[in-house]
């Protein structure tokens, strides 16, 4: 392939803008060629229509349309194809602000009675209120310098209210496309919504969402054209299938990290032995090596990834020590656990989890794997078992991180952990604007989760995702997988 041709594939598929397409074009000469490409439609921009389907490694027979229910990729993705929210986290991973007519009603619903993971982080509002029609105001308990960021958070959709209420499985919203139907576990389907608001979005006619499970089922599902893009692709064998003619993968660094979560309110891990015994005991440079395949780097046992400002860089990595891990086990009276896994949690999970049990066989603990179905996966192991895998896809804040899955008492906190210390430093380091003095309480809360937390965090993954090379897009959000799960919205056919 020319370069000219390597460079036009890219324009066409967003790869590189307009402005460094025409200056590589210049500096190599190649100007004369532009006027055929233009006629092409090379340089004109997003194309309108066609049915963009996609294979997701996600979905439940349980999975529900009320966004306090969200507990998936599926429903991520369904979320943000019908509804938008009061924030957005952009390519730039910066917050931004919308107006809507019902939002009072649509956090109200996320506040009080409800079993929304939402509610913890809305706990800080003491107040919200309109004042007219397209102005509406939060008063908050306190200070709160990410709090556009908490307006991002993809349970909180606006939807219509009535009677100062919203109707939360209705499926309605005001995102890019209408949903037609629903069968949970197994499928959504769209159309494109007519007047749909953002400019420059929004540009399929059609969206079908598969839920696929198995990897295997899912990349044949690419390859045959069945689908026209899908997530979580066999790391393994990722770089051959971006060989295959019509294939890419595409890869973006975020928040997405792999954990091992202990309910500490369980016994043994109610002892914080038995928690620092495994937070030894496993190798997570094999796990990374044989599970990530290069698509990653090692975790700390904190969920604050090296992409977020206020990362403890300088935090002592923890090593795979069997012996300090037999020490603990020792001090516990030694350790004999479950550990619950399903590839529904993350691709590898049961594979990781068996490595695991190697690792901890060297330190005298014995780990059993517990193969769990990958159907129901979070509904019925995800926080209801001792020890289970997980994976987050973490947030662009400390605050939202950490007060989503770490807060005492909070909806997600699925370690069912709590420490005075750490709640005292979440709420100080909130309402603090003075950056270093934010950077010294994060650092030690980082450090506190680490030493003290339920959480076993071996490793922090790339997002990874593999596509049709039909498929165009601009610059692409980090903060989730494909595109910040905002592909339906920012994508079109080439």
């Amino acid at each position: 392939m020319s370069e000219i041709e390597r460079m036009k594939k890219k324009l066409d598929r967003g790869q590189i803008t307009r402005r460094e397409f025409l200056s590589r074009m210049s500096a190599i000469g190649a100007t004369a060629a532009l006027p055929a490409m233009y006629s092409n439609n090379a340089l004109a921009g997003p194309k309108k229509g066609g049915r963009l389907r996609v294979g997701l490694g996600h979905g439940s027979t349980t999975d529900g349309l009320d966004p306090a229910t969200y507990e998936n990729g599926f429903t991520a993705d369904l979320n943000y194809a019908i509804h938008n929210h009061m924030g957005e986290v952009d390519d730039a991973g910066i917050g931004k602000s919308m107006d809507a007519d019902d939002v009072v009603a649509s956090f109200q619903h996320h506040m009080g009675e409800t079993k929304s993971p939402a509610k913890s982080l809305l706990a800080q509002v003491e107040s919200i209120r309109k004042d007219g029609s397209h102005q509406v105001i939060f008063e908050l308990a306190g200070g709160n310098a990410d709090f556009s960021y908490i307006a991002a958070d993809y349970h909180i959709a606006i939807k219509p209210s009535k009677d100062g209420k919203i109707d939360a499985a209705d499926g309605i919203g005001t995102g890019a496309f209408v949903l037609e139907d629903f069968d949970p576990g197994v499928r959504a389907f769209f159309k494109k919504n007519s007047n749909y608001w953002k400019a420059g979005r929004g540009h399929f006619d059609e969206l079908e969402l598969l839920s696929i499970i198995d990897p295997t089922a899912r990349t044949n599902a690419l390859t045959t054209g069945e689908v026209d893009a899908m997530d979580r692709p066999d790391l393994k064998t990722a770089s051959r299938l971006g060989q295959k003619p019509g294939i890419v993968i595409e890869e973006t660094t975020g928040y997405l990290h792999y954990t091992f979560p202990m309910r500490t309110d369980t016994a043994p891990f109610d002892d914080n032995n038995v928690r620092m015994a495994l937070k030894h005991a496993v190798n997570r440079e094999e796990i990374v090596a044989k599970i990530l395949y290069g698509h990653g780097t090692v975790g700390n046992d904190h969920p604050i990834a090296p992409s977020v400002a206020y990362h403890a860089a300088d935090l002592e990595q923890r090593q795979y020590d069997p012996d300090k891990a037999k020490f603990y086990a020792k001090k516990a009276g030694g350790i004999s656990v479950q550990l619950s896994a399903a590839d529904a949690a993350f691709a590898g999970a049961v594979d990781a989890a068996t490595l695991y049990k190697e690792h901890a066989a060297a330190a005298g603990i014995e780990i059993e794997v517990v193969r769990e179905p990958n159907d129901g996966y979070w509904s019925n192991v995800w926080m209801k078992k001792p020890w289970g895998a997980c994976y987050w896809g973490g947030r662009p804040t400390q605050d939202w991180m950490f007060t989503t899955a770490y807060k005492g008492g909070g909806s997600w906190n699925d370690t069912f952990w709590a420490h005075t210390r750490f709640d005292e430093l979440l709420i100080t380091a909130r309402a603090e604007t003075d950056s270093e003095k934010r950077r010294v309480m994060y650092f030690e809360m980082q450090q506190i989760v680490r030493d003290e937390g339920g959480v076993v965090v071996p490793m922090f993954a790339n997002n990874v995702w593999a596509a049709s090379d039909k498929i165009a897009h601009g610059p692409m959000a980090q903060n989730w997988t494909m595109d910040g799960n905002k592909f339906m919205e920012k994508w079109w056919f080439a």
